[in-house]
C-alpha cells in the first residue's frame, strides 16, 4: 500500500470537476466563476461572464424563489450561507447542487461580497465516481478520521458518502492542507460546539468548514504540541 504522502497526494491532487468556486461582489453585482462552475452550467471556460441575471436564470423553476430570497438576504445581512437546490445547464440537464458561501472581505476587513463553492451532488454512474469510491475504500482502513468527518458532513448537509468525500477532497486541494489533517480539524471544531438536543444553525458549520484550514496544524506541529 502506498505511503501516507502518496495517498494524500492522489486524493487531494487533480482538479475535481464536480466542485468549483465562486465570488460575488455586492457593490457592482460582479460574479466570478471557476472553470468547474462554468462547465457545471454548460459553458466552456472563458466563454461567459456571469451576472446575477444569468446566475438566477439557471435555477430550477421550483427553486428560483428560494434562491433569489437567499441572495437578497446575503446582500442585506452579509452572513455565511448554504443552500441545496437544482440548476439547469445549457443542455437542459438538471444538476442537484449545494452552494456554501462565507464573507468576502477586503484588506481593511470590510465585507465586500461572498465567496465559496458549488458541489454537484447529482447521482451519476460516471466512471469517475467509481474511481472516487475506489479511493475511499483504499484509505478506509487507516483513515478513520476522514470517515468520521464525512459522516458529519453527510448528516449536516444531507449529502451522500461520495459527495462528502468530494467536498473534503476539494477543500484539501484548495487550501493545500492534507486531507486527514483537515478532517481531523473539522472533527475537533465540531466537538467544541455547545448544544443540547438541537444542532446549531447550519451557518455555524458552513463557517467552520470554510475556515478549518486556518486552524489546522501539520502532523509534525501536532506532535510537538502534544509532547
Amino acid at each position: 500500500m502506498p505511503g501516507d504522502d502518496t495517498v494524500e497526494q492522489a486524493l487531494a491532487g487533480g482538479s475535481p470537476q464536480r466542485v468549483g468556486w465562486f465570488r460575488f461582489y455586492f457593490a457592482d453585482e460582479r460574479w466570478e466563476w471557476s472553470d468547474q462552475v462554468q462547465r457545471l452550467h454548460g459553458y466552456e471556460p472563458g466563454t461567459v461572464t456571469p451576472t446575477t441575471e444569468l446566475v438566477l436564470s439557471h435555477k430550477h423553476p421550483d427553486d428560483y424563489v428560494e434562491v433569489a430570497a437567499t441572495l437578497d438576504e446575503i446582500r442585506r445581512t452579509h452572513k455565511t450561507f448554504s443552500t441545496r437546490h437544482r440548476i439547469i445547464d445549457t443542455r437542459q440537464m438538471v444538476h442537484d447542487v449545494i452552494v456554501i458561501g462565507d464573507r468576502l472581505c477586503d484588506e481593511d476587513g470590510e465585507v465586500v461580497g461572498t465567496h465559496g463553492f458549488y458541489v454537484d451532488v447529482t447521482e451519476t454512474d460516471r466512471v469517475r465516481d467509481e474511481l472516487v469510491n475506489a479511493a475511499v475504500a483504499e484509505i478506509a482502513e487507516n483513515r478513520a478520521v476522514i470517515e468520521q468527518a464525512k459522516g458529519m458532513l453527510m448528516l449536516i448537509y444531507r449529502i451522500s458518502n461520495q459527495s462528502a468525500f468530494e467536498l473534503l477532497k476539494w477543500r484539501s486541494q484548495e487550501t493545500n492542507v492534507k486531507l486527514r489533517v483537515l478532517a481531523d480539524q473539522l472533527l475537533a471544531d465540531f466537538a467544541k460546539l455547545t448544544y443540547e438536543e438541537v444542532l446549531p444553525p447550519r451557518g455555524t458549520f458552513d463557517h467552520l468548514l470554510l475556515t478549518a484550514h486556518l486552524r489546522a496544524q501539520p502532523d509534525d506541529a501536532r506532535a510537538k504540541s502534544a509532547s
